[in-house]
């Protein structure tokens, strides 16, 4: 959301948006959450997703992404365990390391161990939901244990259950070009969402990386389990959709990419928008972005496009919609119409075609 709108309107518009798409059949939403970003302003994704416990009926709802280094596991495992039985099952456990150095700052995590307390923090989660109490958890940053305190005659020392079992689907997002993490999703069974923000002739490499980590471990890998992020506006009048979407100045796809890819170039992630690693780093501005990361245009032209990307990484389960402010709410409100009524039908329809050729 633009810097500068009420709060308290930005949560109830994010929440109008899940809302509808529960109402129009989409399989899934997800929360991400930063504590000091005022603009991707929901600090707790679960306290958020929780709002929707008795608001939707089917849609399964994901955190993306806990940010684990920040937080005890022990408070993130109950807290996603209780969601997981509020929701009966639809909960989908997104976790992250957590980039925004202004949240690390806040909170004083050093940057030299933001990954290791990520890595530790999912494998005591785990630990929790699926052993049994007493718990004697030995890591290098956290240690948990009940043994001392356990009372079973009087239900003390034990994480409440979840809901799927073993646990809720652990959901990885893949952040960068050449990623190394999604190797290991492949080899703990998680599942990738590739960013939104990544090119789409980096995709391809992702799923790759996730098969060589599922055959190290001994699994098949599942092209259904992948899930893709695409910034993606329609519209029945093509040159509407173009302005909305890509070309009027007040378009809130730039405002997004201005406000997230600017974050990624200031890190010096040039890579991720580039068509082509030839194309200099100078190049690489906001129109460059737009132009080659948002999908925009007619109901035709949307599915033409979904259908090349699919012809370009191959086979995948979910295609995620990143979901910018509503700057000209009817129209944000007719792209998710137009993509549940016509786009994605034709585009499943043309695949199963493809598939019984």
């Amino acid at each position: 959301h633009p810097v500068g709108r009420d709060y308290t309107e930005t949560l109830m518009e994010d929440r109008e948006a899940i809302l509808l798409c529960d109402r129009l059949g989409y399989s899934e939403a997800y929360c991400g959450e930063h504590l000091t970003d005022r603009i991707e302003n929901i600090p707790n994704s679960m306290m958020f997703l929780a709002s929707f416990v008795d608001a939707t009926k089917t849609i399964k709802l994901g955190t993306a992404v806990v940010n684990l280094p920040y937080f005890h596991p022990v408070v993130v495992a109950s807290n996603a365990a209780m969601l997981d039985n509020l929701l009966k099952g639809r909960f989908l456990f997104g976790i992250g390391a957590g980039i925004l150095r202004s949240d690390a700052e806040a909170i004083e995590l050093p940057e030299s161990d933001r990954q290791a307390r990520f890595a530790e923090a999912i494998d005591h989660i785990v630990k929790l939901w699926t052993g049994q109490a007493p718990y004697n958890i030995k890591g290098k940053f956290w240690t948990i244990s009940t043994e001392k305190n356990l009372a079973p005659q009087y239900g003390l020392g034990a994480i409440v259950p979840t809901y799927q079992k073993p646990h809720p689907p652990i959901v990885g997002a893949v952040g960068s070009p050449d990623s190394k993490g999604v190797v290991n999703m492949g080899r703990r069974g998680w599942l990738p969402i590739s960013s939104n923000l990544v090119h789409a002739r980096h995709l391809k490499g992702h799923w790759e990386g996730y098969v060589q980590g599922a055959k190290e471990a001994g699994r098949a890998a599942d092209r259904a389990d992948w899930r893709i992020g695409r910034s993606v506006f329609v519209h029945e009048d093509d040159k509407v959709a173009r302005a909305y979407g890509k070309t009027d100045p007040n378009s809130p796809y730039r405002q997004y990419f201005s406000h997230l890819g600017g974050k990624v170039l200031g890190h010096g992630g040039h890579r991720h928008f580039k068509a082509d690693d030839g194309v200099p780093n100078e190049k690489v501005d906001l129109d460059y972005m737009v132009d080659n990361l948002v999908i925009a245009g007619s109901v035709n032209s949307v599915v033409d496009q979904i259908l090349g990307l699919r012809e370009q990484v191959g086979d995948f389960g979910t295609l995620v919609l990143a979901n910018p402010n509503w700057t000209d709410k009817a129209l944000a409100r007719r792209s998710y119409e137009l993509m549940a009524e016509k786009v994605l039908p034709a585009v499943n329809a043309a695949t199963l075609r493809a598939a019984a050729e």
